[in-house]
């Protein structure tokens, strides 16, 4: 089983994840996952932390001479904003803690954050208890993973990228022609889009909602190829494909809505203009001899995936951080009050893509090794290339 989990705070000295599970023999070197970290923290509308931040990740276990060697990937990054932040968020006590707290104490909590819920859960005084943890700055460690799992991904053609496809109201038209290597066109643009004249129209946006003290949301679609058919399983729910990304996708911080492939449109429309007509494709080993007229299920049916392009896209809500805040109340006095305005994005859709590449090679990585096994990349691809010689001569035999 492959599994990750992360540890670290927003502004403490450092962010650290172990990963589990992968197999010896991947080849792996810092320079893949820091490309990865990077991407992460572009984006037109990001805020000020991004010009602080330099992700760079140091493995301290798992990968040896350029290999994963099968023992579980330790990685850390460190915060450079640290040394601001230390007399705040040491984890040693200090003398001022006896005399009502460290500086920058929270207690005006923010209305769509998890400020008051977590304080309240917890029973805390300081909401920073609960925002640091609570902060996107933690998927830089789902980044990190997802970085190694696209790795190993990557040795059997699997390839994933994502684009913006709607901020702040605006919708991007799809390209006439899809661009080979989706996450390197995306890249390109300052907000990850295909569109450049969306583009445009959605830096005024952002830039209006930056003067009003604002923020927006958007959308972004991502996608996976070179995978075979049959990852996932239809016999148990926590078996089936699609709910597993689901719930990674919702994992991701403001993240409030998934689709696969037509999505909330299929409710709409009748089913011969939603299901995919099959057709003959001899030689097609990777979709088992046959291939889909269309791919309106996204390349899913059934929690597994058919052999078609996997389509997922995802809605973010604006982030709960306004420079001109909303009211709320004081947790320390019950007095209503303005929201705290910590540091913050305007908008941080185009990161949300990268995230979501990242957690969806994780859970496709842990579907691959659920079907194929193997303790060595190398018995991993005899059990897959084994495989895909069988179903490749299912239809019809």
């Amino acid at each position: 089983m492959l599994r990750f989990t992360t540890a670290g705070e927003s502004h403490g000295p450092a962010l650290v994840a172990i990963l589990e599970g992968m197999p010896a023999g991947v080849p792996l070197v810092a320079a893949q996952v820091d490309a990865q970290l990077q991407r992460r923290q572009q984006g037109y509308g990001r805020g000020r932390r991004m010009q602080i931040e330099r992700d760079a990740v140091t493995f301290t276990g798992g990968v040896r001479a350029g290999e994963t060697t099968g023992a579980p990937i330790a990685m850390l990054v460190h915060n450079r904003d640290w040394p601001n932040w230390e007399d705040v968020m040491d984890p040693a006590p200090r003398p001022e803690d006896a005399d009502g707290g460290r500086r920058r104490v929270l207690t005006r909590v923010r209305p769509g954050h998890a400020d008051l819920t977590g304080l309240l859960k917890y029973d805390r005084r300081d909401a920073r208890d609960i925002l640091e943890r609570a902060s996107a700055r933690e998927t830089t460690m789902r980044v990190a993973c997802g970085a190694v799992a696209r790795a190993f991904l990557a040795e059997f053609g699997v390839r994933i990228g994502s684009h913006l496809v709607q901020l702040g109201g605006i919708d991007a038209a799809p390209p006439a022609i899809w661009p080979e290597d989706l996450a390197a066109a995306a890249d390109a643009s300052p907000l990850r889009t295909l569109d450049p004249a969306a583009e445009a129209r959605m830096i005024n946006a952002i830039d209006a909602a930056r003067r009003d003290g604002d923020t927006l949301g958007g959308s972004c679609e991502v996608v996976a190829t070179g995978l075979p058919v049959g990852l996932g399983s239809h016999v148990s729910w926590d078996r089936k494909l699609d709910g597993r990304i689901g719930q990674a996708m919702l994992s991701i911080p403001a993240v409030k809505g998934v689709e696969i492939g037509m999505g909330f449109a299929a409710a709409r429309a009748a089913g011969a203009a939603v299901h995919d007509p099959i057709l003959p494709a001899p030689g097609s080993a990777r979709t088992g001899g046959v291939r889909r007229e269309s791919n309106r299920a996204g390349g899913l049916e059934g929690g597994m995936t058919t052999g078609e392009p996997l389509v997922v896209r995802l809605a973010m809500k604006p982030i709960a951080t306004l420079m001109r805040p909303l009211a709320t109340v004081d947790t320390a006095t019950g007095a209503t009050a303005s929201a705290a305005a910590e540091r913050s994005d305007v908008t941080a859709v185009p990161a949300m893509g990268v995230i979501a590449e990242a957690m969806l090679g994780l859970v496709l990585a842990h579907a691959w090794l659920e079907k194929f096994g193997g303790d060595s990349l190398d018995e991993v691809r005899r059990n897959h290339d084994a495989y895909l010689a069988h179903v490749a001569g299912r239809v019809g035999a």
